[in-house]
């Protein structure tokens, strides 16, 4: 009886642990068929790219790449001097951290005369004659294509609809620089701030001066490399600039954006990439007529502010770069970005009238990057621009006179470019 027993407890123990999986051995994954192979892992790649909408609307167009091509894209976001300083130090290794990298047209000349670009002609890489011709001008070295045009960033004119009718005037009457000092008077008559602008540093309180500078017909430097500040056309610049300033304040750029388009403030030089207006919007641009007084030679006064894309030299993955970016530079996928607040520099982005009927402001954009102008493309640029910032800065804030800081300028310039 007792054998009996035992053997019935036995049994029930069997069947328990049989409900319950019991000891059976976990089931194996099933082993490839002979002649395949396991899924390669994707490869990583590293794009070092200029924070804001320009990389917001790369960053949208990523996945479709990511999937055809079997690769995980990690994107770095910097503001303009981080870029600068994390692509030129990374520049100095022998093995790259990134595979595509987002450059400001100032910067082309010290980069390639340093080897931090590789050759895309080289690598198979060609514009279309789509992309608007004067933005490549930067973008060879002979014949050799080491850049593209990726975002058409152009100076522009950022005002307040309110502001601008309350003076008098519509978009379209505003004719010359003088227009706009009679229109920031009238704002700051009103209790309003007239025209706002960036001194927060050196770089943008020169590189939104020089719309100002450019239509009165100076620029600064000559064909040969040499400095143009101390001069009657810079000089009479900046005492007008000294003038429409004074209507309004310094801001950074978001409070500057706020600031016209609440219509706190009334205008200022703005870049496209900043603010997408629409038919509703209470803040709009235009392009400066380039013109200093009613009547005066117009100049061209579009400064280009345009990012372009390129793939390191010594970046890991060079041919996929290459890949990369003639994806992103593809008519479909460009004009895809639009509505994000892409600035492709493409005709058949910027004329498409469908594009046109939502954001009118592209007509503006396409003619401004037609016939823009490059800052100096100079290996020295950034110590220029920072020498010539500095003394505009004393200027602005009654350190030293027009005269006294511009000629101080001048002399530290000069040395600088030997």
């Amino acid at each position: 009886m007792k054998k009996l027993l035992a053997l019935i407890l036995a049994l029930v123990m069997v069947l328990s642990l049989a409900a319950c999986g019991g000891d059976k051995k976990p089931a194996e994954d099933p082993k490839p068929s002979e002649g395949t192979e396991a899924p390669a892992a994707p490869t990583k790649m590293t794009l070092i790219l200029r924070a804001g909408t320009y990389a917001d609307v790369i960053k949208k167009c990523l996945p479709d790449f990511e999937k055809e091509h079997n690769v995980t894209c990690e994107v770095q976001e910097l503001s303009e001097g981080d870029l600068y300083s994390g692509i030129a130090l990374d520049a100095i290794n022998a093995k790259g951290t990134y595979d595509l990298c987002m450059v400001d047209g100032s910067w082309m000349a010290e980069f390639t005369e340093n080897g931090v670009l590789a050759n895309l002609t080289e690598l198979g890489y060609a514009l279309d004659d789509d992309v608007i011709p004067a933005t490549t001008s930067i973008c060879y070295v002979g014949d050799d294509l080491y850049l593209a045009p990726y975002y058409g960033n152009v100076t522009v004119l950022m005002y307040n609809k309110a502001n601008v009718e309350a003076a008098g005037y519509e978009a379209d009457g505003i004719k010359s620089l003088d227009d706009l000092l009679t229109i920031c008077k009238k704002a700051q008559a009103d209790g309003k701030k007239g025209f706002i602008y960036r001194g927060d540093n050196q770089n943008n309180l020169v590189v939104d001066f020089l719309p100002i500078l450019l239509s009165f017909g100076g620029w600064v430097i000559d064909e040969n490399n040499k400095p143009t500040v101390n001069t009657d056309e810079f000089k009479a610049a900046m005492n007008y600039y000294l003038e429409l300033i004074a209507t309004g304040e310094a801001q950074v750029k978001d409070d500057l954006i706020a600031s016209v388009d609440t219509g706190a403030g009334t205008m200022g030089i703005g870049w496209p990439g900043w603010y997408t207006p629409t038919a509703d919007s209470t803040a709009d641009y235009i392009a400066l007529s380039g013109a200093a007084t009613a009547g005066a030679e117009a100049y061209n006064s579009n400064v280009y502010g345009i990012w372009t894309i390129g793939v390191p030299a010594n970046s890991q993955n060079k041919e996929l770069g290459a890949e990369l970016l003639a994806y992103l530079m593809d008519a479909d996928v460009q004009k895809a970005t639009v509505p994000d607040g892409g600035v492709p520099c493409r005709y058949s982005s910027l004329q498409d009238p469908e594009v046109l009927a939502t954001y009118p402001q592209y007509e503006v954009v396409c003619k401004a990057l037609e016939s823009g102008m490059y800052r100096p493309v100079i290996a020295e640029w950034t110590q220029f621009y920072t020498t010539l910032g500095t003394e505009m800065d004393n200027i602005v804030n009654g350190v030293k006179t027009v005269d006294q800081g511009l000629a101080d300028a001048q002399t530290q310039l000069e040395k600088l470019m030997g």
